[in-house]
């Protein structure tokens, strides 16, 4: 039934590949040019952008190639982006193929109690399941208790370290300009700041997802009139982040639902100290006052609280600074991959 061999199986994956187009790169992009390098054929989908004819893409790919391919990788998340990966493992199934579903989004086990029959349905149809984080395999136990836990990778040698010692008052965002990411929270996070900190910065960067909240965000600082305090990037390509991280000290990670999010990992890897809300995957993967300092969701006082305690204590940014690096190195790009090419080789029924 293969059609490579058993050692090196070809692998369909069923994920967004749109860092050309929007300039965000996903865990499958960096995963699928490994293993690529390596020798494995790599079959991917259609590069539609809009929600729509990508999904259907993605479906009709996955049947139309199954002549290409020995085993699937398809993400999981939640929201409209379920039904696609419903449907894509449905044509997996019919063309007789294994795949492993990985689960993504730190907003998975909230869908999973509206619509728990669909998820049971879906995980339990699986040949195999995977979790890039400890929150989301404990978070979705009761629906598959075998969830294996591969990390999400990093090229490590693209991130320079640094450590921040002391720290200055440079801050950095990095994330897509959309609501549960709440950029509006570190432009607070400025404003408690500076009458303490006056010259503090912030750079924030990422996308605009057209949501509504890079408007918002942009009101609020000219509200506040930090316009020459708050530098706003948008369409930054996933190759110049490193020199974006470069620019700060502190990386403010402010989002209200999270899981394992490689902007805070790429942040450690440069060095960076990170002060993150205490949100989701958040606590199951970084140590308060070991290699990060959580604070409660939505709480800009708080954060600029943290931000404080590093700027005033340069022996506190410096331990943050190099656990950081010593954790990033758990998530180096090589290991992740080792990782799934044992399972994908597994899954394609080569040895193990």
């Amino acid at each position: 039934m293969g059609v490579s061999t058993a050692s090196c199986p070809a692998v369909f994956f069923a994920g967004n590949f749109m860092s050309e187009a929007r300039h965000t790169r996903a865990m499958c992009e960096d995963l699928a040019a490994a293993l690529a390098s390596g020798g494995w054929t790599i079959v991917t989908p259609s590069g539609a952008t809009g929600r729509i004819a990508r999904s259907l893409g993605m479906a009709i790919d996955a049947w139309t190639n199954r002549g290409r391919y020995d085993v699937g990788y398809v993400d999981l998340y939640s929201g409209a982006a379920f039904l696609r990966a419903e449907v894509v493992c449905a044509v997996m199934r019919l063309a007789s193929k294994p795949y492993a579903l990985v689960l993504r989004g730190g907003n998975l086990p909230a869908f999973a109690e509206r619509h728990p029959r669909r998820v049971r349905r879906l995980l339990a149809g699986a040949p195999a399941v995977v979790s890039p984080s400890p929150y989301l395999r404990e978070q979705l136990r009761p629906f598959r208790t075998d969830i294996a836990l591969v990390g999400n990778g990093v090229r490590l040698e693209a991130y320079a370290w640094a450590a921040r010692t002391p720290a200055a008052p440079r801050l950095v965002w990095l994330r897509a300009f959309h609501e549960i990411y709440n950029p509006l929270l570190a432009v607070e996070t400025l404003r408690h700041l500076l009458p303490d900190v006056p010259d503090a910065r912030l750079l924030m960067v990422g996308p605009d997802t057209g949501d509504g909240t890079l408007a918002i965000t942009r009101a609020r600082i000219a509200e506040l009139g930090l316009g020459d305090r708050v530098q706003i990037e948008l369409g930054v390509h996933k190759r110049d982040v490193p020199s974006r991280l470069a620019r700060g000290d502190i990386f403010l990670n402010t989002a209200n639902i999270d899981n394992l999010p490689v902007t805070v990992i790429e942040a450690m890897a440069s060095g960076l100290c990170v002060v993150s809300t205490r949100v989701g995957g958040i606590p199951y993967a970084f140590a308060d006052g070991v290699d990060c300092l959580l604070v409660e969701r939505n709480d800009g006082a708080a954060m600029a609280t943290a931000v404080r305690s590093l700027l005033a204590d340069p022996a506190l940014a410096g331990r943050l600074s190099r656990a950081g690096r010593a954790t990033a190195e758990r998530f180096a790009l090589p290991t992740i991959v080792g990782e799934w090419r044992r399972m994908l080789t597994a899954l394609a029924g080569g040895p193990s």
